[in-house]
């Protein structure tokens, strides 16, 4: 039997990908907190299935050899999983709201697990996104022209951040950033401009005249608002999956290991560290940005309380509970994080307690995540 999976890696991978649809969709379902909790159960023991050598080296090699088959699989998963709640807005803005921590998550991975950068203020450059939108959208311009905008913003304030970091090591390149998280915060809640602490309500987006804040009516099926903010936001994290990895097998990625790995010895090979920690950190910057302003359109209103320094830990803990340096493992943490407390009532006043403790578990006993980064290997080796 395990000789005849690994020979069929492609099937063990796209049926991994339809347990993870079908286990999202009776998440989704689930009214009772005893239905719920039965889920993330059957999350656990999926989790312990697929951790066996028999299934854990076929599902490897398919999202290695056949990545670009397996993330269109991914794609029309998620599409189906919106299909199945296409007039169900609560359940399509928390699926939205998994995308798009799913691609601030993505840059964080960059800035983390490539250049080896901790940054405890992904939220401050997802919040500089959103009110950098807000801002462009109140003025009267399209918003078209919100998005790189905000990019534009979150990079240059990455770009700034990464300035101290460059000249700082370990705790205090992270106590730089966490610094930075309450500044950020703070000037919000003083700045009268941007609604202070009572926050900005933000106009929805406008795609040529059409405005989709409202529920429709598409072939016959009565459609939420949601539905398109779910598919940009899939669209976006698609974008950043496939630029994160193409970054990562490059000449680009190998140098970010080498920084990672051993700035002394990269800068004795002639690399400049705090150059390339500049460019991880602007282009994981740059992805918060983009997320960051289709939240605000998408969410209608933003406010200091919604980027705090606990949500930049929450948004690092996805990081490490799924692996630094893998892509894929940040979205299944996601899933984890974002949607389990949601349904699961009793861990909502406990949330932070349950994510530390998580935190320093995996810490202990699983430092390099739930699904370790793969070796670098090429499609031959990995066959």
């Amino acid at each position: 039997m395990p000789e005849l999976v690994v020979r069929h890696p492609l099937a063990v991978g796209l049926g991994a990908i339809a347990a993870s649809a079908a286990w999202v969709v009776l998440l989704l379902k689930g009214e009772h907190q005893w239905e719920v909790a039965a889920v993330g159960a059957l999350a656990l023991v999926l989790g312990w299935l697929l951790r066996r050598p028999a299934l854990a080296r076929p599902l490897a090699t398919a999202f290695t050899v056949h990545e670009g088959l397996m993330g269109g699989a991914a794609v029309l998963a998620a599409l189906a999983v919106a299909f199945v709640f296409l007039d169900d807005h609560f359940n399509l803005l928390m699926l939205a709201s998994v995308l798009l921590t799913a691609t601030v998550c993505i840059g964080l991975n960059v800035q983390t697990g490539d250049a080896g950068v901790v940054n405890f203020a992904g939220a401050s450059l997802y919040g500089a996104g959103a009110y950098a939108g807000a801002v462009v959208v109140q003025s009267g311009l399209p918003h078209i022209l919100a998005f790189p905008f905000a990019a534009l913003v979150a990079g240059v304030m990455g770009a700034v951040l990464v300035l101290p970091l460059c000249r700082a090591r370990g705790h205090y390149a992270a106590v730089v950033t966490i610094a930075f998280a309450m500044l950020f915060k703070g000037f919000l809640e003083v700045n009268d401009t941007l609604g202070g602490p009572q926050g900005l309500q933000v106009r929805g987006i406008d795609i040529f005249g059409w405005r989709p804040n409202r529920p429709f009516e598409m072939l016959g099926y009565d459609v939420s608002q949601y539905a398109v903010y779910l598919v940009a936001a899939l669209a976006l994290l698609a974008a950043s999956m496939v630029l994160a990895q193409r970054l990562e097998r490059s000449w680009a990625g190998l140098t970010l290991d080498m920084v990672r790995a051993d700035e002394t010895a990269a800068a004795c090979f002639g690399i400049r560290p705090a150059v390339w920690k500049a460019i991880a950190f602007v282009f994981g910057s740059v992805l918060a940005g983009l997320a960051g302003a289709l939240y605000a359109f998408m969410a209608g209103f933003i406010a200091p309380s919604n980027f705090t320094l606990g949500d930049s830990l929450i948004l690092i803990s996805i990081v490490l509970l799924g692996g630094l340096g893998n892509h894929w493992g940040t979205l299944i943490a996601c899933l984890l994080v974002v949607l389990v407390p949601e349904k699961l009532q009793v861990l909502q006043e406990y949330r932070f307690l349950i994510f530390s403790a998580l935190v320093v578990l995996v810490l202990l006993f699983r430092p390099q995540g739930l699904i370790p980064r793969a070796a670098r290997l090429s499609a031959e080796a990995a066959r």
